[in-house]
């Protein structure tokens, strides 16, 4: 593949794969470094890259590797040197129109339940539920980004539904 048709990619799926990053990374600067590193990668792999074989699920594919080894980098150097976690400014976006303040309110803490139940999910579950919900991928180019059987994508799908619903069903009560 050529740069110009990586380039073509870019602006097909760019959106898409800078929302999946920002949905498995902690903040926007940490998206905005996967994301970057994503499509770095996309260059040194374009001769892998094909146009008509899912190449937003091969660009997917590329991020999650990357969270994946920055996730072990970081657990790695966390047992040789721990330090406290810093806590990360929220710079999620507000609720834009003609919301009320109660209804903004209500909105954020329900997006944030949400969002705190499938972040509590291991990446098994979490990364095919990502790219399911927020990607707007199919099951079979699930599978196929991340290499896994179809049933297996459906498998972790139903058990990441029915864990979250029980997390939030039981914070109700």
């Amino acid at each position: 593949m050529e740069i110009e048709e990586l380039s073509d990619l870019v602006k097909r799926h760019g959106k898409a794969i800078y929302s999946f990053c920002r949905v498995l990374a902690a903040n926007r600067a940490d998206a905005d470094d996967l994301y970057q590193e994503t499509f770095l990668k996309a260059v040194e792999k374009r001769e892998q890259l094909d146009a008509s074989r899912n190449p937003k699920g091969f660009l997917l594919s590329i991020a999650v590797g990357l969270r994946r080894n920055h996730r072990r980098k970081f657990a790695w150097r966390q047992r040789i040197a721990p330090m406290d976690e810093l806590a990360a400014a929220d710079d999620r976006f507000d609720l834009a129109g003609g919301a009320t303040p109660e209804e903004t309110a209500i909105s954020r803490e329900l997006r944030d339940r949400i969002r705190d139940a499938a972040d509590g999910l291991g990446d098994k579950l979490k990364i095919p539920l990502y790219l399911f919900y927020t990607a707007d991928m199919s099951v079979d180019e699930i599978a196929s980004a991340l290499q896994i059987p179809v049933g297996t994508v459906k498998s972790r799908l139903h058990q990441a539904r029915r864990t979250m619903k029980e997390k939030l069903e039981a914070e109700l009560l």
